[in-house]
């Protein structure tokens, strides 16, 4: 049984240790037999694992299994057996893999979730590292960047009625995903405090980006390239 946590204070042989999560105090007896439960502690040095990500990993590991129908366990088996397929990696532990494996892998566990459109939890989503780029993926795949339903793309600035839709340069806008919930809070509250309600901000999409989200065909933006040059020189 993994206990994680962060130590608050060292005194003498005395290490305090604050638990992320409340322990059963069931299971603990139940493993210790009846006996005084004994532990052992694992610093984080950097090498490998974090406890952190460990947990942000078997978090979406046990998402995956509710939706599939697998054990955590038994979908914990698949995600390294593709992942080892897919990378040449060796079989490895999450109990002290590298810190190099382990970004990798709970990179890997991300997209798999994203190619085979397995329903984000918001907390879910809340696990998934800064430096991950969530919004393309979130805008590929087109799940609300905020809660993880099913979104369709927004423009910012929104497009006002009586626009042809068909006819606009994507270009000129920034983009997120959003469910209709969420885009008729943003229309309801305002972009400014949507985006600091939500530390979230709209993105520039760039012409090969805008082309793979069917934002615009290649035809389109060649042909408002050829109307904006013909209109600087009349």
């Amino acid at each position: 049984m993994r206990l994680d946590g962060h130590i608050e204070s060292v005194s003498g042989d005395k290490v305090t240790v604050q638990l992320d999560q409340t322990p059963d105090p069931l299971r603990l007896r139940q493993l210790a037999h009846g006996k005084q439960p004994s532990v052992s502690v694992d610093v984080e040095d950097g090498r490998h694992i974090s406890p952190d990500q460990r947990k942000k990993t078997w978090a979406m590991i046990r998402d995956y299994a509710d939706y599939t129908g697998y054990s955590p366990i038994e979908m914990e088996q698949w995600l390294k057996a593709y992942f080892m397929a897919d990378t040449g990696a060796e079989y490895f532990s999450l109990s002290d893999t590298s810190m190099e494996n382990a970004v990798a892998f709970l990179t890997y566990v991300i997209d798999f979730g994203f190619a085979h459109a397995i329903p984000w939890r918001t907390q879910t989503l809340d696990a998934i590292p800064s430096d991950y780029p969530l919004m393309m993926q979130c805008l590929k795949h087109r799940i609300c960047i905020i809660c993880g339903k099913r979104a369709e793309i927004d423009h910012e600035p929104p497009i006002g009625r009586g626009y042809d839709r068909e006819h606009i340069d994507n270009r000129r806008f920034k983009f997120f995903p959003l469910c209709h919930a969420h885009h008729m809070v943003r229309h309801t509250k305002g972009i400014e405090w949507f985006m600091s309600f939500y530390h979230i901000k709209p993105v520039k999409l760039d012409d090969d980006t805008i082309i793979s989200l069917k934002l615009n065909s290649r035809k389109q933006l060649n042909e408002f390239d050829k109307e904006a040059s013909d209109e600087q020189t009349h």
